[in-house]
């Protein structure tokens, strides 16, 4: 008679569920939100025994590495920075959100900058962000304002949801091991490996999709609307946990060399819409206008880290002009 299973197919059978399950158990921490892409809401802050908490690469977050106490240690003044690659900076340090505590340490003020900016992420995985970090009692949120990554936004919400019900279809994919294997292609170990032409028609594709986007002026409306909408959700989340809030407006290089000028994309607008007492608003239009401003700028709109040292000096002076530093108490000495 002959046998429905071979012992090599058993062999691997076993085998694979044994991967399974190794994952499951000894990996967990590190898959924690890893098919969320971004809206898992606790994905990238590692709470650890000893009251510490590690902003580390998970979930789809990929923090720069940081780390904190839980609890905010007494007389420190704590500011976090949420927004996208432009605020993140070109590193932890040269980023804006550690030149602004760094000034404010040279003037006697104990303080941490909280660098929680992530590539490519929009208004509502910023969003997202926010409401987690607020659990860690910051003095001060400054909140980078942009509107340039809606479509990854979108993008990123389709990937969280496909494959999430129990159709057949979707079986293998419920299988972390089976999911983690045929999300490699998009990374760096069996990426390379494929054809150059596989891999210029993908980013041909997507980059055609995401021009098609941009040009579909109901997409660019419901966009706005969503990043309005989720403005006004940071907000009344600040507000209730009595943060005060600086909101800076990004901005875009247009033209070339003396001819350059900045656009703002109608979010100056937006922003000073909110502005409040517990609400301060920069436009970094404003404030790099009157300088040269071109040679700070990567490209037309990551900043090379003399623009986060400009844009610093701008928001400790916009704090202190608005009273958010009174709480320290310790004056701010213009530098």
């Amino acid at each position: 008679m002959r046998r429905t299973f071979t012992h090599s197919f058993l062999l691997i059978v076993v085998l694979l569920a044994g991967a399974e399950l190794a994952m499951r158990t000894f990996y967990a921490r590190g898959l924690s939100g890893r098919f969320d892409y971004g809206y898992h809401p606790t994905a990238g802050f590692q709470e650890n025994a000893d009251g510490s908490v590690n902003l580390v690469r998970a979930g789809g977050r990929k923090f720069l590495p940081q780390q904190y106490r839980q609890r905010k240690p007494d007389g420190t003044f704590r500011i976090m920075v949420v927004g996208d690659s432009v605020p993140r900076g070109p590193s932890l340090r040269d980023a804006y959100a550690a030149k602004v505590a760094e000034l404010l340490r040279q003037r006697g003020i104990s303080a941490e900058g909280w660098n929680l900016c992530l590539p490519g992420y929009g208004a509502q995985r910023c969003h997202i962000v926010l409401q987690k970090a607020l659990n860690y009692s910051p003095d001060f949120v400054i909140r980078h304002l942009n509107n340039s990554n809606e479509y990854e936004d979108e993008r990123e919400r389709r990937r969280s949801q496909e494959r999430r019900d129990w159709h057949p279809n979707n079986t293998l994919m419920m299988s972390v091991l089976v999911r983690r294997l045929h999300e490699i292609k998009t990374e760096n170990i069996f990426w390379p490996l494929l054809p150059e032409k596989i891999r210029a028609q993908q980013g041909v594709n997507d980059a055609a999709a995401e021009t098609a986007a941009s040009m579909d002026e109901e997409r660019i409306r419901v966009w706005k609307e969503r990043v309005r909408d989720f403005l006004a959700q940071d907000i009344a989340a600040c507000r209730e946990a009595g943060v005060p809030m600086l909101l800076v407006t990004q901005v875009r290089v247009r033209g070339s060399g003396k001819e350059s000028t900045m656009d703002d994309s109608g979010l100056d607008a937006l922003a000073e819409s909110f502005a409040a007492p517990d609400v301060a608003v920069l436009s970094m239009k404003q404030a790099l206008s009157a300088l040269d401003f071109v040679p700070l700028f990567m490209d037309t709109a990551h900043l090379l880290p003399k623009g986060h040292e400009v844009l610093a000096g701008a928001i400790v002076e916009k704090m202190d002009r608005t009273g958010a530093l009174r709480q320290t108490g310790a004056a701010v000495r213009k530098p």
